[in-house]
């Protein structure tokens, strides 16, 4: 790793880090050995290739991780990618509880890294479940099928604010706490708003 193909604001990222700091600085270096461009997006560093999102590192409380922004395209036959949620569709991520962990697979991580530019190169994407694919809650259905101002905010915004909201109602496991979810949903909907904004 060169200092002049590292960005300030990843650098002060990491100078702030009070958790998995030594973590992030080899997965960062990994990352730059690779030729990736370091910017800072969504508040961590994150690593592209032709202003392409390539893979991203983060924290949480009992890990890090080196996230594969498209993943579930990769072969990984060391069998170590994970998908977060059975909701993400894309990203996978190859977590981290201490430095040795990060060292003993470095040569993995260039070669998933290597495999994810050529895909990137080859214009691969993952095909993504259509909106239309997932449950939409029967609360919200109602609410679609007798409110036509609802229903046209709701058709307007975009399929990933459609699927984030649809996601949102139904992981509630009871009707009222769906009920609910909605109701406070509503304003933002009708804003043309994501459930995030």
């Amino acid at each position: 790793m060169t200092k002049n193909n590292t960005n300030p604001k990843v650098d002060s990222f990491l100078n702030k880090a009070t958790k998995w700091k030594t973590e992030f600085e080899a997965l960062r270096a990994i990352a730059l050995e690779c030729d990736l461009t370091e910017e800072l997006k969504w508040g961590v560093p994150c690593y592209t290739y032709q202003g392409s999102n390539i893979v991203l590192i983060h924290g949480f409380k009992e890990y890090c991780a080196m996230l594969f922004i498209q993943g579930a395209l990769l072969k990984d036959p060391a069998g170590i990618l994970i998908q977060q949620t059975k909701n993400v569709q894309s990203a996978r991520q190859i977590r981290f509880t201490s430095l040795p962990e990060v060292a003993g697979v470095q040569a993995v991580l260039k070669n998933y890294i290597q495999e994810a530019i050529e895909l990137q190169k080859a214009g691969l994407k993952v095909d993504f479940k259509k909106t239309r694919e997932f449950a939409v809650p029967e609360e919200f259905q109602s609410r679609l099928d007798n409110k036509t101002t609802l229903k046209k905010a709701f058709e307007a915004l975009t399929p990933g604010r459609q699927r984030a909201y649809l996601l949102h109602f139904s992981s509630a496991k009871q009707s009222k706490t769906r009920e609910a979810r909605i109701e406070k949903s509503l304003p933002k909907i009708l804003e043309g708003k994501g459930l995030d904004d």
